[in-house]
């Protein structure tokens, strides 16, 4: 696992005009080469009368793979300056549709390779992006004495408390990014003179979206 990656959280549209030609690009997260491959389609069925539905994606953690096409453009004025927008943005699964309707007047090499890119740009600035973080849900168990302690400690070294439980016991669940879980264990044992008990739940990605925290199992 990497320690965090860039992606697409809410896919989103946009759309440029050069000399008459239009150019909607349509952005999807998408998590295989199965979901991007029916995105395609969806997209080609959509703007069936389009002149060109071009297309790029790129897939895994450490960007593994990355597939484009010009569909009829020019070779490596569509398909590559799009993926270029996406792998520049240190982006991953992701997918992009670039829609032409053509305008009549032809653009040349330098002309399409902006206007292909900029469509994309244009898309990336109206989706929500996000970088995901490898973490550790870190179960912490303690008496009522040690509440505030913990509170204190979790609050001051911004980790995010997701759940807690009060029975006759406190357990509190935080989100460690793996980076710190030794750090924080350590300051938790010591806060609480040894006496917290703590347990290593899960591991998995998280994000932050509008200052919430959101896990993808």
């Amino acid at each position: 696992m990497v320690e965090q990656y860039k992606t697409v959280y809410d896919g989103g549209v946009g759309e440029l005009v050069e000399k008459k030609s239009r150019f909607i690009a349509t952005v999807r997260p998408v998590e295989t080469e199965e979901e991007a491959l029916a995105f395609i389609e969806e997209m080609k069925k959509k703007y069936w009368d389009a002149r060109h539905n071009c297309s790029a994606y790129v897939l895994g953690e450490r960007q593994e793979v990355m597939r484009c096409s010009d569909d009829g453009e020019p070779s490596q004025t569509a398909g590559k300056p799009m993926m270029d927008v996406l792998t520049g943005a240190g982006l991953t699964n992701v997918a992009v549709v670039v829609t032409r309707y053509f305008g009549g007047t032809l653009l040349g090499t330098g002309g399409l390779v902006r206007a292909y890119s900029g469509a994309v740009q244009e898309g990336l600035k109206n989706s929500v992006l996000i970088t995901k973080s490898w973490g550790t849900m870190l179960e912490v168990g303690t008496d009522y004495n040690g509440i505030g302690k913990l509170q204190y400690l979790f609050g001051q070294r911004q980790i995010p408390m997701m759940d807690s439980e009060y029975t006759d016991k406190v357990k509190f669940t935080v989100l460690v990014p793996v980076s710190r879980v030794q750090e924080i264990t350590k300051a938790v044992v010591e806060a609480t003179s040894g006496q917290a008990l703590l347990e290593e739940k899960k591991s998995l990605y998280y994000a932050v979206v509008d200052g919430e925290y959101l896990c993808f199992d």
